[in-house]
C-alpha cells in the first residue's frame, strides 16, 4: 500500500470512484501498524480542515508518523487566513495577470472563479496557472477567486471538500485523480534574500514572555559585537518586517496568532527565522508531538489520544491520578490533573469544547523538570525547573491571573547525565534544526520527554547562568552561519 485516502464518513467514497485503499478518519487516528507505516502518502479528504478538527488531526498525525500528507498542516494553516496566503502568492502576481488576460473572459469582467482539483482545472488554458497555485498550496480541492483592479490578482483561496462537490466537479475529480496519483509531490515554492539586520519580535505586555528585558538587551549588545543590527519589533510592525534579514521570535507562539503570521511572512521574504513556521506547527500541538516521539521511539509517559466518544469508552480503564491536556496549551495552561473519574469527566468536558481530540497522560510526579536547550542540533544549556510551591506544575496559575513559578538550577553540560542530553537531542532533531527547549522528567524508571518547545525561555539570570553573554552570542552566530550559507549558494 503506497497511497491511503482518508474520509470523514465511509459514505463519502462512492462505489464509482477509483479503487484505492480508503479508511475513515477515526480509523486512521487510532492508527494500527498498517496505517502508521512510515512513507505512506496520505490524501486527506475529510469534511473540514479547520484548526483542531478531525481533518486537521489527520494531516497532523500523518506528518508525525513520517508520512506525506495532502494537504499538509502547513498548507492548511497557510490557507486559513488571507494575511498568510497573500504573502505566498505575491511573487506569481504577474503570472496570474498574464494567464487570465490570455483567457477568454469578457472585457467588462471584474472577477472569475477557478476550481483546482489535484492541480488540474477546466478550462485547459488556465492549467499552467492552476499548477502554479497548487505547487504553493497542495490541497486536493481548491476554489480560487480572482479580482481585477489594475491587474488580475487572487482575492481568496479556500479548500473545497469531497462531500460537497457537485456533479460537474465530481466528474472532473474522477478524471483527474488517477493522473495525480502518478505524480511526484513537490514542496511549495519559496523565495529568499540576504541582509544583516535582525528583528526580535516581542510583546512588552506579555506576563510570561520567553525572554525578559535583560535578555533582550543582551541580544542587542552582543549583536553589535558581531556586526548585527538587532532591533525590537512588535505586532504593529508586520508591514516593515521585510526590511530585516532575520527574525527571532521572543514571544509565546501559537498557530492562530500573529506570531505565526510573522514567521510565515519572514519565510516568504527569504529571511532566516527562528522560530520557523514548521517548528511552530509541530511544537505547539501535543497530539503531533506524542505521535512523533512515539514513532521515533523516544520515551514519553503513557499517553492516549482520545475523541469524546473514545474517552467515554475508555473510562473503565483509566488509572488515577492522570493528566488531561488540550493539544495546544502553553505555560502549564490547558492542563488538568484528575484524581478520580468525576474530575476527569469534568475536565474532559471543558477541553472537548475547544478540540475534537484531547490527551490523557499518566501522572508522573518529580520535584523538577529538566530543560535542555538545543540549537541547530547541539546542546546549548541545561536547567532544572522546580515545581511551584505546594503545586504539581512548574507554573501555578492563580484565579486572579497571577502566575507563580518555581525555582531553578542551571547546570554545566559536562555535569549532566549524557543520557538526558542524548534523548533531548534526539527529540529536538525530530522537529528540525532550530532553537528548542526539550522538557524531560527523570525517575527510577528512566528518562521521559514531556514536550519540545519551539521558543524556549532565554532569560537573563536563568538560562544564561552558566554561559553568560556566550549564550546570546551562540544564538546570533547561528543566524550569521545561515546567512553566510545562503550567500554562498
Amino acid at each position: 500500500m503506497k497511497y491511503l485516502l482518508v474520509v470523514e464518513k465511509s459514505k463519502d467514497w462512492k462505489d464509482e470512484f477509483p479503487q484505492v485503499t480508503v479508511v475513515t478518519a477515526k480509523e486512521y487516528i487510532k492508527g494500527d501498524d498498517a496505517l502508521s507505516k512510515r512513507g505512506l502518502r496520505v490524501i486527506n479528504l475529510c469534511r473540514s480542515y479547520s484548526y483542531l478538527s478531525i481533518g486537521y488531526y489527520v494531516s497532523l498525525l500523518a506528518e508525525a508518523r513520517g508520512q506525506k500528507a495532502q494537504p499538509s498542516v502547513q498548507t492548511l494553516t497557510d490557507l486559513s487566513r488571507k494575511s498568510i496566503y497573500s504573502m505566498e502568492v505575491d511573487f506569481i502576481n504577474s503570472e496570474i495577470d498574464k494567464a487570465i488576460r490570455k483567457h477568454q473572459v469578457s472585457a467588462y469582467a471584474t472577477g472569475i472563479e477557478l476550481d483546482i482539483i489535484f492541480g488540474l482545472c477546466h478550462p485547459p488554458d488556465l492549467r499552467d496557472l492552476a499548477h502554479s497555485i497548487f505547487e504553493i498550496f497542495p490541497c486536493p480541492f481548491l476554489r480560487v477567486e480572482f479580482r481585477k483592479t489594475n491587474i488580475w490578482q487572487i482575492r481568496s483561496i479556500r479548500p473545497m471538500y469531497l462531500n460537497n462537490l457537485n456533479a460537474e466537479q465530481l466528474a472532473l475529480f474522477t478524471t483527474y485523480f488517477n493522473s495525480y496519483m502518478g505524480r511526484r509531490w513537490n514542496k511549495p515554492r519559496t523565495r529568499w534574500v540576504s541582509k544583516y539586520d535582525l528583528a526580535i519580535l516581542y510583546n512588552p505586555q506579555e506576563k510570561l514572555a520567553p525572554s525578559n528585558k535583560g535578555a533582550l538587551n543582551k541580544f542587542i549588545s552582543m549583536g553589535k559585537k558581531l556586526g548585527i543590527d538587532v532591533e525590537l519589533i512588535e505586532k504593529k510592525d508586520l508591514d516593515s518586517l521585510a526590511e530585516y534579514d532575520g527574525l527571532l521570535i521572543r514571544e509565546t507562539t501559537a498557530i492562530e496568532h500573529y506570531t505565526y503570521t510573522f514567521a510565515k511572512k519572514a519565510q516568504a521574504e527569504g529571511m532566516v527565522v527562528i522560530d520557523d513556521p514548521v517548528s511552530i506547527l509541530k511544537c505547539t500541538n501535543k497530539v503531533y508531538l506524542t505521535e512523533l516521539l512515539t514513532t521515533q521511539r523516544i520515551p514519553i509517559p503513557k499517553t492516549m489520544i482520545l475523541t469524546e466518544k473514545d474517552f467515554k469508552l475508555a473510562e473503565d480503564t483509566l488509572q488515577f491520578p492522570l493528566v488531561l491536556k488540550i493539544p495546544d496549551g502553553a505555560f502549564s495552561r490547558g492542563i488538568y490533573k484528575a484524581e478520580n473519574l468525576d474530575q476527569a469527566r469534568e475536565y474532559a468536558k471543558i477541553l472537548f469544547k475547544d478540540s475534537d481530540i484531547i490527551l490523557i497522560q499518566e501522572y508522573m510526579y518529580t520535584e523538577f523538570d529538566w530543560r535542555v536547550g538545543v540549537l541547530a542540533n547541539k546542546p546549548l544549556f541545561v536547567c532544572q525547573y522546580f515545581m511551584s510551591k505546594a503545586h504539581w506544575q512548574i507554573v501555578k496559575h492563580e484565579s486572579n491571573g497571577k502566575a507563580i513559578e518555581g525555582t531553578f538550577k542551571a547546570w554545566r553540560l559536562e555535569d549532566v547525565d549524557p543520557k538526558i542530553i542524548n534523548i533531548a537531542l534526539k527529540a529536538a532533531s525530530a522537529i528540525g534544526d532550530g532553537l528548542y527547549g526539550v522538557d524531560l522528567k527523570q525517575n527510577d524508571k528512566g528518562i521521559y520527554v514531556m514536550e519540545v518547545n519551539d521558543n524556549p525561555n532565554i532569560d537573563a539570570g536563568v538560562e544564561d547562568t552558566i554561559l553568560g553573554d556566550e549564550l546570546y552570542t551562540r544564538i546570533l552566530e547561528e543566524f550569521v552561519r545561515r546567512w553566510e550559507m545562503r550567500r554562498s549558494v
